[in-house]
């Protein structure tokens, strides 16, 4: 049935992605989940620390978000856009109150990369300035002007010319940002952590340090928390780890419950009130959405009340003692462990021995993935509701994927 499905894959949708699939004897079909364990359609059971590039923070199939889709979609799932809509009110108003300082306003969207869209024009409109400021290494998406504020240029080459006036400065690095910003800067846009980018954690003073830059310059500081936010990192934004408020907080991933997609970008007042030209003047036909806000409603709740982030708080600072037990048994085979919460790098060498790795780790039944912009770095997301027991196992399967792999090592180098 997978070689089935995977020659149908390379026929009907993406050829070079099917070849890759062969190439690391991925040959399982999804079926369904529940929790952190993700079955194939032959019942081989996996546990999953991809969590869906941050979707899965909730687990797959939480009970109480899927009653809430299913109560949803017994009234109507896709919003009239003539009379005003319940879900989507409710929604803002806890994003609103469980959002740092004073974000206010949210708009809804689909997704992360159409968050990122919204944030920089609002930047642009609010302040009535061209010039974006974004990070290399960054990734924020791959729609057009995302993509143009992203950092690798593999993504980008294809698609030149992007949207011009983009200056792009070492992540982690307050002071190369403090010698090109100025009264000319529209926004700055951030990861709290670069999730693509490698799992980069920055220096504390770093997100503190651009909030004084932008407030000195009358730049707004753009925070995107596609992939640390909703309890990822141990709390409910990355962003608190620094104390520090953003002008607009781009949300999207978990916020969906892993049901069903939804972004959002969420403002202080000052960033919403270009609206006043024209309350239309962004918009989306499928944003914002009754099942989306629906779902996403339960799904912060759900987050809130079972304690995810500090969930993740605690697990994660055991899942790092363990991976780095296991890069002291391996020192060849592992560079560097670095993470937050659940959100968690394995650095390797070269980018061979983290294909085996995962090749290996699939074979021993756990899923993870590399991180887009550094093939070196294996990220480790599992969903927060992971136990402590599923995440033994997974370290014990990665040691013996790497004592597998190990003899061979200086290979995989080449």
């Amino acid at each position: 049935m997978a070689e089935e499905l995977l020659e149908r894959y390379g026929q009907y949708m993406n050829p070079a992605l099917a070849r890759i699939f062969r190439f690391t004897g991925i040959d399982s079909v999804e079926d369904h989940g529940q929790g952190a364990i993700l079955w194939d359609e032959s019942g081989h059971e996996f546990i999953d620390c991809a969590g869906g590039y941050g979707v899965f923070n909730q687990g797959y199939q939480h009970p109480r978000i899927v009653a809430a889709a299913h109560r949803q979609l017994d009234k109507m799932g896709i919003s009239s856009h003539v009379l005003e809509s319940r879900p989507g009110v409710d929604l803002a108003e806890m994003l609103s109150q469980i959002t740092p300082g004073d974000l206010q306003y949210s708009f809804f969207c689909n997704s992360g990369t159409e968050a990122v869209e919204g944030a920089l024009k609002f930047a642009r409109a609010a302040t009535g300035r061209q010039e974006i400021i974004s990070t290399i290494g960054a990734f924020h998406g791959k729609t057009y002007g995302s993509l143009s504020v992203s950092g690798r240029r593999l993504y980008q080459e294809p698609f030149e010319p992007l949207v011009p006036e983009v200056v792009r400065v070492p992540y982690g690095d307050a002071a190369a940002l403090a010698a090109v910003i100025s009264s000319q800067t529209a926004a700055v846009i951030v990861e709290p952590i670069q999730g693509e980018g490698g799992v980069v954690i920055p220096p504390d003073t770093y997100l503190p340090e651009l909030r004084r830059l932008c407030d000195d310059t009358g730049a707004l500081l753009i925070v995107d928390e596609v992939q640390t936010g909703i309890g990822r990192t141990g709390t409910l934004f990355a962003i608190e780890h620094s104390h520090v408020v953003p002008d607009l907080l781009c949300l999207a991933k978990a916020l969906g419950g892993g049901i069903v997609p939804i972004g959002a970008i969420v403002g202080r007042p000052g960033t919403w009130k270009f609206f006043e030209s024209s309350p239309l003047i962004h918009t989306s036909t499928f944003g914002g959405n009754p099942l989306a806000c629906a779902v996403a409603l339960e799904a912060l709740k759900v987050t809130v009340e079972e304690k995810l982030p500090e969930r993740a708080l605690a697990l994660g600072q055991f899942f790092l003692e363990q991976l780095r037990t296991l890069q002291r048994r391996y020192p060849k085979a592992i560079t560097e462990v670095r993470g937050r919460g659940l959100m968690i790098g394995i650095e390797v060498p070269g980018a061979g021995i983290g294909g085996a790795l995962i090749s290996e780790l699939f074979q021993r039944q756990v899923l993870v993935v590399y991180t887009l912009n550094n093939e070196r770095v294996i990220r480790l997301m599992p969903p927060l509701v992971i136990t402590r027991e599923q995440l033994d196992t997974v370290v014990e399967r990665i040691d013996a994927a790497l004592a597998t792999i190990y003899p061979d090592i200086e290979e995989l180098l080449d």
